[in-house]
């Protein structure tokens, strides 16, 4: 019986963690924002990247648009380090670009990677469940449907054209064409993946040393 008992209190702060989770963009983060006019804001940020707005907290909180600015930083101590996100002219959902925001990740003169987070439901677990996860025993309860997880939409920025990335190797590799050799071989080496956002930096980064190196 004490067994049962320490199995369903473990399984409810389990179930209870995911519920409570936050997100970067659920919480205020330390910042800057840069206006289009020169003006600086810096106090408490938090921004809202699906309708690319951002709110600075100081005094009173003020909200500005992708329109009016031209960058922010954030520190982020959930995730660690200064983030930074610029306002980029972009067609988001038709041939009509409009300034949204993306965070900078690689900064080069050849390629430069960018991305656009969001939360998403994470149900992978659930596909190799089953009938069989559906009779777990009373003590389990429900199964768990799926919980929230940060994914990401990366793009390249190269001859001034924002390109958003399918996450597939094969457009990696052609994105990349005059020195995909040199990154297939890199990739393999260090076992990095096309679609991990930590491997898709380096893998960027080195090819915009390979390009410098010319």
């Amino acid at each position: 019986m004490k067994k049962l008992t320490y199995i369903f209190i473990v399984s409810l702060f389990v179930s209870l963690g995911v519920q409570a989770q936050e997100f970067p963009s659920q919480v205020w983060h330390n910042g800057k924002v840069f206006l289009e006019n020169g003006e600086v804001f810096e106090g408490k940020v938090k921004y809202d990247l699906e309708n690319n707005v951002v709110n600075v907290q100081d005094q009173t909180i003020k909200t500005f648009n992708a329109v009016s600015i031209h960058h922010f930083e954030i520190f982020d101590e959930y995730y660690g380090g200064v983030r930074v996100f610029y306002s980029l002219p972009y067609a988001m959902n038709s041939d009509y670009k409009v300034p949204i925001f993306f965070e900078l990740l690689v900064e080069g003169e050849e390629m430069t990677l960018l991305c656009r987070e969001f939360i998403t439901v994470d149900n992978r677990g659930m596909n190799h469940m089953g009938m069989r996860g559906m009779h777990m025993g009373p003590m389990w309860g429900a199964p768990m449907m799926g919980f929230n997880r940060l994914a990401f939409e990366y793009y390249f920025l190269a001859d001034q054209e924002i390109q958003k990335y399918s996450q597939k190797k094969r457009e990696l590799f052609d994105l990349m064409d005059d020195k995909s050799s040199e990154v297939r071989l890199y990739m393999r080496k260090n076992r990095l993946s096309h679609d991990r956002r930590g491997d898709l930096t380096r893998i960027t980064a080195y090819y915009n040393q390979l390009k410098q190196d010319t």
